[in-house]
């Protein structure tokens, strides 16, 4: 039940993945009721599967719909939002939360402690299958002191649990005796957030409205539609002929709109990488995983920036390269297609008459997998194919219909936070976390992470972190590739976007301060 559960959040991950873009600029139609103009936002998003920010993670437009008990600002810090402020007990390790009290759901029910009771402890059973399962695994207690208190005891002090405190609260009115992955509840959503659901056309657009009973600032624009357009190239052509008023575009088709007064163009820094991902559950990488580091030496990573990102990026060597705790001593496998020969050949492997080096009989190679609709990811793909070659291993490139995350052997894969460390990292490195899709396992990666988690200091945490970085690259879990800048391109009437803020992963984050967002 577990495992099938898992494959259907995985299904979703896949889907909304390819959702690159926001929407906006304005169009206006007459409130027939006021006579008002209402503006109108339209942004390109790829297909949504459900809405499920509980077992999923990466979906847009979750922060539009829903709240967290805290909210990132522009410096991606941890601030107040359905609480207004907490504390902290050392001795205890137990934090309380005073809730904001008047705030209703999209229904009119009120929000209450225990919605946010019964939200983390679905994300944290085991039988729902939440990819964000790890990041509340320390909760040893939920206590509901009244509608407007709660308090979480911590099995140990966790540096990051502010931050994973921003996960959106679902209505337990709605769900309690639901299922977590399929009910209808994640086709209907009803949130606390400052828009609300209005219509899903399925395959067509989501239409989203202003909450008028929002209990922070109320928006400006009165609508937002998610028009689907799972295709990054559509998304380009779509912005040319107006359909779509704010879109994440291919660098490559994004400078088109450079320097045209209609347009606004947003170069924003991300802390989103590429790699690939080995699946270690498969008999190839059982017998090959020493291996990799050939692939890793094998690739010319600042090439791929250059060709295919038009340096809008920047060459990747591990999880970390935008946070704090980055350590630059890692080995960092720079383009060395002599020193990846090496590599193989004092492994036993021996060049084949096909140009390719050959172990035990055997092709070395493997078949790379990327999702549908990703230019970007197919364009680096390739480009590792044909670098791979150079250097005599085998790379075939695949775009499967529906992704088998058990049974390929690598993954163009992506992942990154802008938050705290501990985000992405954890969940994706650590031995059977929820998204730790390889089946990576190290013992040494677990101790470090675990330690960095656990400690507030920051001099404790950046050896850690340093620890864990050098033995990632000692075992490498993926072949990085590149940090991918998120074009974004808006029609000049669409203001408020803040151009400074780091985005997360797919670019996600742009909608932080969308209540400020004006169309003129």
């Amino acid at each position: 039940m577990i495992m099938k559960k898992r494959i259907l959040c995985l299904l979703f991950l896949a889907a909304v993945c390819l959702c690159a873009a926001c929407g906006g600029a304005p169009s206006g139609k007459e409130d027939a009721q006021e006579g008002t103009k209402q503006s109108v936002l339209v942004y390109g998003s790829g297909d949504y599967t459900r809405i499920n920010p509980a077992m999923d993670e990466h979906g847009e437009i979750n922060s539009l719909l829903f709240n967290g008990l805290t909210a990132h600002n522009g410096e991606n810090e941890a601030v107040p939002c359905l609480a207004k402020r907490w504390e902290f007990d050392k001795d205890t390790n137990t934090y309380t939360f005073y809730l904001e009290e008047d705030v209703k759901w999209h229904d009119g029910e009120d929000f209450t402690a225990e919605d946010v009771k019964f939200t983390i402890e679905a994300v944290m059973d085991p039988e729902n299958g939440s990819e964000n399962a790890p990041n509340y695994e320390d909760i040893l207690e939920i206590r509901v002191i009244d509608d407007h208190t709660i308090a979480f005891q911590l099995a140990a002090y966790h540096a990051a649990f502010l931050d994973y405190m921003t996960l959106p609260v679902l209505p337990a009115h709605c769900l309690r005796g639901e299922d977590m992955q399929e009910s209808d509840f994640f086709r209907h959503p009803i949130g606390t957030g400052a828009y609300k659901l209005e219509r899903w056309d399925e395959g067509q657009e989501i239409v989203l409205t202003k909450n008028e009973q929002y209990f922070k600032e109320k928006a400006n624009i009165s609508q937002i539609v998610f028009k689907i357009v799972p295709d990054d190239t559509a998304k380009a052509v779509q912005m040319e002929s107006g359909e779509l008023d704010l879109a994440l575009l291919s660098p490559k088709d994004a400078q088109s709109f450079a320097g045209r007064d209609a347009y606004t163009c947003y170069d924003m820094k991300t802390s989103d990488y590429r790699g690939i991902m080995f699946n270690f559950r498969h008999a190839y990488w059982k017998k090959n995983k020493d291996l990799i580091p050939a692939v890793c030496y094998a690739l010319d990573k600042e090439a791929m920036v250059d060709a295919i990102l038009l340096g809008h990026g920047v060459a990747a060597y591990g999880p970390l390269q935008r946070n704090r705790y980055n350590y630059e001593g890692m080995e960092h496998y720079s383009y060395q297609p002599q020193k990846a020969r090496q590599v193989l050949e004092e492994a036993g492997c021996t060049m084949g008459s096909d140009g390719y080096y050959q172990r035990d009989g055997e092709t070395v190679g493997f078949v790379l997998s990327v999702g549908a609709g990703d230019q970007v990811r197919a364009d680096l793909a390739q480009a590792a194919a044909q670098q791979l070659k150079e250097a005599g291993i085998q790379c075939t490139v695949e775009i499967p219909v529906q992704v088998d995350w058990e049974g390929q052997m690598a993954y163009l894969i992506g992942w990154g936070s802008p938050f705290d460390a501990d985000d992405h990292t954890y969940k994706v490195f650590g031995t059977d976390k929820a998204a730790n899709f390889s089946g990576y396992s190290n013992e040494k990666v677990d101790q470090y992470l675990t330690r960095a988690r656990q400690s507030e200091d920051p001099k404790v945490r950046a050896k850690a972190y340093a620890q864990f970085q050098t033995e990632l690259a000692k075992d490498p879990a993926f072949a990085f590739l590149c940090y991918v800048d998120a074009a974004y391109v808006a029609k000049s009437r669409v203001r408020g976007i803040a151009p400074d803020t780091v985005m997360g992963h797919h670019g996600v984050g742009i909608f932080w301060n969308v209540t400020e967002w004006t169309v003129e």
